[in-house]
């Protein structure tokens, strides 16, 4: 702006006149407080500050004022630069239209004497602050460390906002729109993952879940183990004392497990050293004490087995140090009897090939077939040889020999790309062969990259179940060979009685507190429940709590991070089997129902689940 002619060399950057304006706006706001005591106004009104202010003091009672005249700082500006124009309309207070651009000028289609004067004046101060607004813009841009201002138009003034606010509920309410809205629904989806810690919270009492009487215990473990459900009132009075809610609370808590050591928590497997430390393990270096774990341990898994295939139990969990089975009947999810595992290593996999196990990685699948949305079958043998193919682009360097001393082209894909000029040179034994090892570690690099990762999750389905059992009855690398759970076998879980197992309950705990809402502190009831909360058992506790609160109550579910993928949908087809085939198994029929829907979470699980007035909304 300085080759401008007429330009003025008092003119200040926007960013120092902006500092000035702050400067001067304090110091105006104590001169109008001593003007202005006297009427009993405050003085911290918008209304008596000016922001850019070479005239007096405009307030809405008196248009006069009485403030003094300073200079001001942009008198010149005018001379320098006339950029493109922008009208702007106002409505003056006698109803008179005014417009005004960016230039300052002003038209006005009736006078009014001296207040249509002093509104000119004002709503050029207005125009002058969007040219201001402009030029700060431009010199944000063009440095990067400037502190970057913004000004927003109000009904009468133009004033600053404070630096940028991370938080989004303090940002505009265009960007809060834009944020994810829960779904409302009358149920939430199935969450195959398990839970460790689950808190629930209403403004009702949830008292009623605790203290139980040995009478209505003795009738929940009863009604548990012969599958039986009562009714319970829809809306009953008093939840305490209602002894049909208090049993069927106590039936949902119910589960089995084995092996069972009551000095040792078996649930979580993963990545628990710490829980085991310090504990008396006398299996560990007793072979004879193993071989024994080891024998029960597989009985209680053939049974399992049995009972999932006769569709007497639904769905069991196989808990290892180093990866998680969930093992579903048919009819939940696929018409056959799938087997999730959760995370994988080529180990594994590798030896479940060697065992004639086939098995599919579906969240590898289905990547490819968003890549490639025309091929949707690929076979297995296409998958072998898209594997081999990607490990192959890291050694397509060169030829190498082989020990015959012949030439060999590895995957001979382009004759163009060989190298076979370089023997013709007779320089062939100049290029550095690389190691056999060296080629067979890139070769796996894609398969070990999956390790330890939720796109390692595979799938076996059908007769391969029964082969995975025996494999898993067989593979010495179910069990740690060291550390603090050295020589222990898996844990299983079930919802339903198999051979060799112990019944356990969850843990409740109720306790009143008290939650902040908004600017006051509402008293809420709290329940907590620890433990492996298996899927059907957080169902069952939710349809319960639904009468006993009134339908408004929330939860926070803490989950087992490695068994969240275990949410991936497998199902191909929609299954034709109703729930009369699983009315054996041991769970109520709505959960059966609420089970058999195809999963929607994907490689996440929930996190909170709300009710409000009878309807759900959660977050995952």
């Amino acid at each position: 702006m300085s080759e401008h002619k007429g330009y003025s060399p008092s003119f200040k950057r926007p960013a120092e006149i902006l500092r000035m304006r702050r400067k001067r706006a304090r110091s105006d706001t104590a001169v109008s407080s001593g003007r202005t005591g006297c009427t009993g106004q405050s003085s911290s009104s918008p209304m008596y500050v000016r922001p850019f202010s070479p005239g007096p003091l405009f307030t809405a009672q008196n248009h006069s004022g009485v403030g003094t005249k300073r200079r001001n700082p942009f008198a010149n500006i005018e001379n320098t630069h006339s950029p493109k124009k922008k009208l702007i309309i106002f409505n003056n207070a006698s109803g008179n239209t005014e417009i005004a651009d960016s230039s300052g000028i002003m038209r006005t289609t009736k006078h009014h004497g001296d207040d249509n004067s002093t509104r000119r004046e004002y709503q050029g101060d207005r125009a002058l602050g969007f040219k201001l607004a402009e030029a700060e813009k431009q010199e944000h841009l063009q440095v990067s460390t400037q502190r970057s201002v913004t000004l927003f138009e109000d009904d009468s003034l133009f004033e600053e906002e404070e630096e940028d606010v991370k938080s989004p509920l303090l940002k505009s309410p265009q960007a809060i729109v834009q944020t994810d809205i829960p779904p409302v629904c009358n149920q939430y989806p199935a969450d195959w993952s398990l839970k460790t810690r689950v808190l629930f919270t209403s403004p009702l009492s949830l008292s009623w879940a605790e203290h139980l009487k040995a009478q209505e215990e003795a009738q929940g473990i009863s009604q548990h183990c012969r599958a039986q459900f009562n009714p319970v009132p829809h809306s009953p009075q008093d939840p305490r004392s209602c002894s049909e809610l208090r049993c069927a609370f106590q039936q949902n808590l119910v589960y089995w497990q084995h092996p069972s050591l009551p000095w040792l928590s078996l649930f979580p497997r993963i990545n628990a050293e710490r829980s085991f430390s310090g504990k008396s393990i006398p299996w560990a270096q007793d072979a004879a004490l193993q071989q024994s774990l080891m024998r029960e341990w597989s009985i209680s898994l053939s049974s399992l087995y049995t009972l999932l295939k006769s569709r007497l139990c639904p769905y069991f969990y196989l808990c290892s140090y180093q990866f998680t089975v969930l093992f579903r009947a048919a009819g939940l999810g696929s018409s056959s009897i799938t087997a999730l595992i959760s995370p994988t290593t080529r180990g594994l996999r590798e030896a479940m090939k060697a065992e004639g196990i086939e098995f599919s990685l579906p969240l590898l699948e289905e990547q490819r077939k968003s890549k490639d949305p025309q091929n949707l079958t690929i076979s297995r043998e296409d998958e072998h040889k898209e594997q081999e193919e990607v490990c192959s682009e890291l050694n397509e360097a060169a030829n190498y020999l082989t020990a015959d001393g012949e030439e060999h082209d590895v995957y001979n894909r382009d004759e163009d790309g060989s190298f076979s000029w370089l023997k013709e040179m007779g320089v062939q034994d100049k290029i550095k062969k690389p190691d056999s090892h060296i080629i067979q570690l890139q070769k796996e690099g894609s398969s070990v990259s999956l390790d330890h990762k939720p796109e390692s999750v595979i799938c076996v389905e059908g007769p391969h179940t029964f082969t995975l059992i025996n494999f898993f009855i067989n593979w010495k690398g179910v069990v740690a060979s060291s550390g603090s759970q050295a020589g222990l076998p898996p844990t299983l879980l079930a919802p339903s009685a198999f051979r060799g197992a112990t019944m356990h309950t969850l843990k409740g705990r109720s306790v009143n507190v008290r939650s902040q809402m908004g600017s006051s502190y509402q008293n809420m009831s709290s329940l907590e429940i620890t433990g492996p909360v298996l899927p059907s058992s957080l169902l069952a506790i939710t349809t319960l709590l639904q009468p006993a609160q009134k339908g408004n109550f929330s939860a926070a579910l803490c989950t087992h991070t490695p068994t969240a993928v275990l949410n991936i949908n497998i199902i191909k087809q929609q299954v034709s089997e109703g729930s009369e085939e699983l009315s054996s198994c041991g769970l109520h029929p709505a959960s059966i129902q609420q089970l058999q829907q195809p999963s929607s979470l994907g490689k996440t699980a929930l996190t909170h689940i709300t009710m409000s007035n009878y309807s759900y909304t959660w977050k995952n």
